[in-house]
């Protein structure tokens, strides 16, 4: 691997807007929008800057949502059941088109949105966006899909609940009633027959507003109701339609997708898809969100994604270390458990998905994050994200409407983000209005991402945990620091984190094994720390422990770069 991949997820319809007085559930006349074309080179000069590679745009393709387009042939949504007024970017409304919103000139959208990759691609970045496969909003209807290609459900049995070729599954005979209105009795009422499956596997017409109402499930062949019996061969409808839509997205240029719920869909299904797309298009990749371990090592080897989250696994531990007093020591547990899988891992620590690490109902202070963030960029060499405004310390302390004061930032409403508002700055894109923490926020997230790649140790070397000889040491506390190595051939980056709100002065244990696997004699060598750019003798000895002092809520990185004699050497062993 020649970089260590950086991802830097954005909501274009939050990123650039700059209205200052949003109102809870507000219009998109109210709040405003940004807008693609406001992304512009001075945007993502900024963005690459902080060492980022890839840009994750969030909730581009057109999703339903309460806002009127039907002047540009756009298919206007109930507003029954859509969430929010800007609406979920995951209830997609047509496959093959982008957000309205989003655009500056309607008509032009999609020209705006190659525009946008194009000037993506120029700044050195790559662009990622999403793949929804598993649900579509509940009045799908594609505007823009090439000729040839056809509605989904334009053909289906809506008598059969299940059949192989059909694109939903449906309640036969059964009106579309869920547990809250829906404008029964009024002109604006909305009317389902036969109800189909909502999209979190709710094989009812009843789903309450817990459920993701807002959409329908697809169908891939797998029967739920009959013990989850699979008609994969012949090959059925859906398959056939998503595989179009992947390969319509490459065409426009994008370099990875990042796959919505992929467990909810049949891995032969993505078995059979990503093959075909990277036979026509070798360097896109994958990217799944799956909470399911048991399904991690399929997914990748028959599956063929080249990358899963790590939500339940590392995001949990740092989060249950930082906020719970959880042992630090248990995050060994997070490689252990992978069985070799460590690499293929998109590690966070924030994304639309969860709380911010600032909010109240996380850390609630985001100068603790240091700990949490250089273990999860530096533990392994997979993918590393971070969400708009995380390097900034936004704590999503706003009741936007549909999504209240959660500690998320909204994917539902038109808002605009006070952090990234204020280092937007009207497009200057530079630090004059922000907070002297957030100012210094932001130099170390850009220290910590850019050193990703600038060391070798972490964008290709291996990794040895040393808190199976520290987890008695007297002079180490296990509970609330943790210790690793990352090494190459002639390279080694000692790496300690204490997340405790005390500075500690620690002596960590270096066993003989981890000597030999590096292929080092015990010695006193010349040590860099990468974070403060100090110098000093450190030992690498057997017997004779290797002593640093590490700030409350602070980490180091401390660097030995071996001679070429020891290097020499140690590759004759």
């Amino acid at each position: 691997m020649d970089k260590k991949i950086i991802i830097y997820q954005l909501l274009p319809r939050l990123f650039t807007n700059t209205c200052t007085d949003c109102v809870p559930f507000g219009t998109i006349e109210q709040n405003g929008v940004g807008k693609l074309n406001h992304i512009n080179n001075k945007v993502l000069k900024e963005i690459k800057s902080l060492g980022i590679t890839h840009i994750w745009y969030t909730g581009i393709i057109e999703h339903a949502t309460q806002t009127d387009y039907s002047n540009y042939g756009i298919r206007p949504h109930n507003s029954y059941i859509v969430k929010g007024k800007a609406g979920s970017p995951y209830a997609i409304s047509d496959y093959y088109d982008i957000d309205p919103d989003l655009a500056e000139n309607v008509p032009q959208r999609m020209s705006e949105f190659e525009a946008l990759v194009t000037r993506t691609h120029d700044n050195g970045m790559k662009v990622i966006i999403d793949f929804v496969p598993n649900h579509v909003a509940r009045e799908y209807y594609s505007d823009c899909m090439p000729d040839g290609v056809e509605q989904l459900g334009a053909k289906d049995d809506k008598e059969k609940h299940f059949d192989a070729n059909n694109n939903f599954y449906y309640i036969p005979r059964q009106r579309f009633s869920p547990r809250f209105f829906i404008g029964q009795n009024t002109p604006n009422e909305y009317n389902e027959f036969p109800a189909k499956a909502t999209g979190n596997d709710k094989f009812d017409a009843y789903p309450s507003n817990n459920d993701w109402y807002e959409t329908v499930k697809l169908n891939y062949g797998v029967d739920y109701l009959a013990w989850r019996a699979q008609h994969f061969d012949p090959i059925p409808d859906t398959w056939h339609k998503m595989l179009h839509i992947l390969l319509f997205w490459c065409g426009k240029g994008v370099d990875a997708f990042r796959c919505d719920m992929a467990h909810m869909v049949p891995v032969d299904f993505w078995h059979w898809a990503i093959a075909q797309v990277k036979s026509q298009y070798p360097h896109i990749q994958f990217i799944a969100e799956i909470y399911e371990p048991s399904l991690y090592r399929p997914y990748i080897e028959w599956g063929l994604f080249d990358y899963l989250y790590d939500k339940v696994g590392l995001y949990d531990k740092l989060r249950a270390v930082e906020c719970h007093d959880v042992s630090a020591a248990q995050l060994s547990y997070c490689w252990q458990s992978l069985d070799g899988l460590s690499d293929h891992m998109l590690n966070f620590l924030e994304n639309h998905d969860e709380q911010r690490f600032a909010s109240i109902q996380y850390a609630g202070n985001a100068s603790r994050v240091l700990p949490s963030l250089i273990v999860s960029a530096t533990m392994s060499k997979a993918p590393m994200m971070i969400y708009f405004g995380q390097e900034l310390g936004e704590n999503a302390d706003d009741a936007e409407g549909f999504s209240g004061r959660d500690g998320r930032t909204t994917i539902f409403d038109y808002w605009s983000v006070p952090s990234v508002r204020a280092w937007y700055n009207e497009g200057k894109c530079n630090t004059s209005r922000l907070t002297p923490e957030q100012r210094e926020l932001r130099k170390m997230y850009k220290q910590v991402l850019t050193l990703c790649n600038k060391e070798k140790a972490i964008v290709q070397g291996s990794f040895f945990d040393l808190m199976y000889v520290n987890c008695e040491n007297q002079q180490f506390d296990p509970h609330r620091q943790y210790t690793y190595l990352r090494y190459t051939h002639n390279e080694i980056i000692l790496i300690a984190v204490n997340f405790d709100n005390k500075a500690c002065d620690v002596a960590i244990n270096i066993p003989q094994h981890a000597l030999d696997m590096i292929g080092i004699e015990s010695d006193k060598y010349q040590a860099v720390e990468l974070l403060s750019n100090t110098s000093d003798e450190k030992y690498l000895h057997k017997a004779i422990p290797f002593t640093t002092s590490i700030a409350a809520h602070g980490a180091v990185l401390w660097k030995i770069k071996l001679t070429q004699k020891t290097s020499s050497s140690m590759r004759k062993k």
